[in-house]
C-alpha cells in the first residue's frame, strides 16, 4: 500500500492548505464550530498513531472549545489554522494540520468510483511530471562525484522511469550525494527504490519496518532491499546526504536508515522531526485533517526521530552543506586511493572559502598577452584569445584564475616586484605555459 500525503507537511500548516476562496462565506455559528471540533475528536480517535494521546488531544480541543479560544474565529479558514495550532501543541507533532476544502470532501466518496479515481490518478501524474518527479538536479561534480537534488520523493508508480533514469545517471559516479536540505517528504516506496541502490541485492536488508491504520484496521509491514534494479549497483561507494531544518518525513527518513546502517556520511542542519506517515481525513463537509496513521521504526533498533529530527555527523549550515560534503568526497577518496589525491589538489582552489577581489584588482588584471587579451567587462574579467573565442574567469583566490566550462586547465597571474609580468597556463597534468604580458 502506497501511504498518501506524506508530503510538504511544513506548508501544510499554513493557509495554503485552505484551497477554496471563501470570500462570501457565511459566519460560522457557536454549534458549527463545536460540531467541527467534535467531529475532529472522532476522526483523531479513530486514525492516530497513538489511539490513547487521541483522547487527550481531542479532549485538548474541546477544552479550547469550552474556554472559547474559537469564538473569535470568524470563518472556517480561520478556524482551520486554530485548530492546527492547537493540535500540533498539544501532540508535539508537525504531521497534523487541518485544512478547507469542501471540494476535495465531496471528492472523497466520489473516489470510490474507478472512472474518478482513474482521472484524479492523471492529474496526479500530470501534476508530478512538471515536477519531473521530485528529480530536481542531476549532475556530476569535480572528482567525478554524482549529485542528486531530490525536492520530494514521488510515488514510484508514477515516477519509476524518473528515477531509473536517475539511477542509470549516476551509476559511474566514484561518490554520490544526495541533497534532501529542502525536501519535505513524500512516497516512502521512493525511497525504498533509491536506497535499494546503495545495497547488495544478493542479500535481505531491512530498510523500514512500520504499521499503520488502514480501515479500522492495523497493518505491519516492513520495506527490505529489493533484489532488482534498472540501474548498476552502487555497492562500496561513499554517499553523503545532505540535510536540513526542512527536511522532513521521507526525506528525514531515509537520511537516518543510511545512518543507523552505517552507509552514509550526513552533512548539515538537524531536520524537522517528523517520523509519522500520514493520511488525509475528511471531517465534516468542509474540513480535513491531515493525521498520522502510522509508526516507522529503523532497522537496527527498532526507534525513529519523532520530535527530535536526525542528527548530521558533520553538523554545517545547510547553505554552505554542498560544499563540505564536496571537500569531504575528495578527502575520502583520496584517503582510499592515493592516485586520486590530484583531483582533491586540482578541485579545492575551486571549493574553498574567497572573497572577490576588489575592482582595482581585476583592472590590474586586464591587458594583453601572447595571443590573448583579458578585458574587464561589467565587473567581470573576459578572457578572448584568437579574436573569436571568448570565456569568462572567475577568481579562485591566490592569484588562479577558473575559466568558464573548463576543467582541465586554469590561470594564474605571474608577478615580478608586485608588476603583472605574465599569464601562465596551469594544465591539470602540472605542466605549465607562460604567455607574457605585451602592454
Amino acid at each position: 500500500m502506497n501511504i498518501r500525503h506524506w508530503a510538504a507537511i511544513l506548508t501544510a500548516a499554513t493557509a495554503s492548505l485552505t484551497t477554496v476562496a471563501l470570500a462570501q462565506e457565511r459566519p460560522l455559528a457557536a454549534a458549527e464550530k463545536r460540531a467541527v471540533v467534535e467531529q475532529l475528536g472522532a476522526t483523531l480517535e479513530a486514525n492516530y498513531v497513538f489511539p490513547d494521546k487521541a483522547k487527550i488531544i481531542a479532549a485538548a480541543l474541546r477544552g479550547h472549545l469550552d474556554a472559547g479560544d474559537y469564538d473569535a474565529a470568524p470563518d472556517r479558514r480561520t478556524l482551520a489554522r486554530a485548530l492546527t495550532d492547537d493540535l500540533i501543541a498539544a501532540s508535539n507533532d508537525l504531521h497534523f494540520a487541518v485544512g478547507v476544502d469542501p471540494e476535495w470532501v465531496a471528492g472523497h466518496a466520489a473516489r470510490q468510483d474507478p472512472a474518478r479515481a482513474a482521472a484524479l490518478r492523471d492529474e496526479e501524474r500530470r501534476d508530478e511530471a512538471r515536477q519531473n518527479f521530485g528529480f530536481a538536479g542531476l549532475r556530476y561534480l569535480g572528482g567525478n562525484i554524482a549529485y542528486v537534488d531530490l525536492a520530494h520523493f514521488a510515488d514510484p508508480e508514477l515516477g519509476y522511469d524518473a528515477a531509473a533514469a536517475a539511477m542509470r545517471f549516476i551509476e559511474n559516479g566514484d561518490a554520490v550525494i544526495y541533497d534532501l536540505r529542502y525536501n519535505n517528504g513524500g512516497h516512502l516506496e521512493m525511497a525504498q527504490l533509491l536506497l535499494s541502490q546503495l545495497f547488495p541485492g544478493d542479500r535481505d536488508q531491512e530498510l523500514f519496518d512500520y504499521d499503520y491504520a488502514l480501515d479500522g484496521r492495523r497493518v505491519e509491514r516492513g520495506q527490505w532491499v529489493l533484489p532488482a534494479l534498472p540501474a548498476k549497483r552502487l555497492t562500496g561507494k561513499p554517499v553523503y546526504v545532505l540535510t536540513g531544518s526542512t527536511s522532513f518525513s521521507a526525506a528525514e527518513w531515509f537520511a537516518y536508515t543510511l545512518k543507523k546502517l552505517g552507509r552514509a556520511t550526513l552533512v548539515g542542519e538537524r531536520t524537522a522531526g517528523g517520523a509519522h506517515p500520514v493520511d488525509r481525513k475528511p471531517v465534516g463537509t468542509d474540513f480535513f485533517v491531515q493525521v498520522p496513521i502510522g509508526q516507522i521504526r529503523d532497522p537496527v533498533d527498532r526507534g525513529d526521530f519523532e520530535g527530535q529530527g536526525v542528527t548530521p555527523d558533520h553538523p554545517v549550515a545547510s547553505a554552505d552543506a554542498l560544499g563540505f560534503a564536496h571537500r569531504l568526497a575528495l578527502a575520502d577518496l583520496a584517503k582510499a586511493d592515493p592516485a586520486k589525491r590530484g583531483d582533491a589538489d586540482w578541485i579545492a582552489p575551486m571549493l574553498a572559502p574567497r572573497s572577490q577581489p576588489s575592482a582595482a584588482a581585476l583592472a590590474a588584471i586586464a591587458g594583453r598577452y601572447e595571443g590573448r587579451r583579458i578585458d574587464l567587462v561589467g565587473g567581470k574579467l573576459l578572457y578572448t584569445w584568437r579574436e573569436r573565442f571568448r570565456l569568462a574567469l572567475e577568481p579562485l583566490g591566490g592569484d588562479l584564475l577558473a575559466i568558464e566550462g573548463t576543467r582541465d586547465f586554469r590561470f594564474r597571474i605571474a608577478r615580478n616586484g608586485g608588476k603583472i609580468v605574465a599569464l601562465e597556463r596551469i594544465n591539470r597534468d602540472g605542466t605549465i605555459q607562460t604567455y607574457a604580458r605585451l602592454d
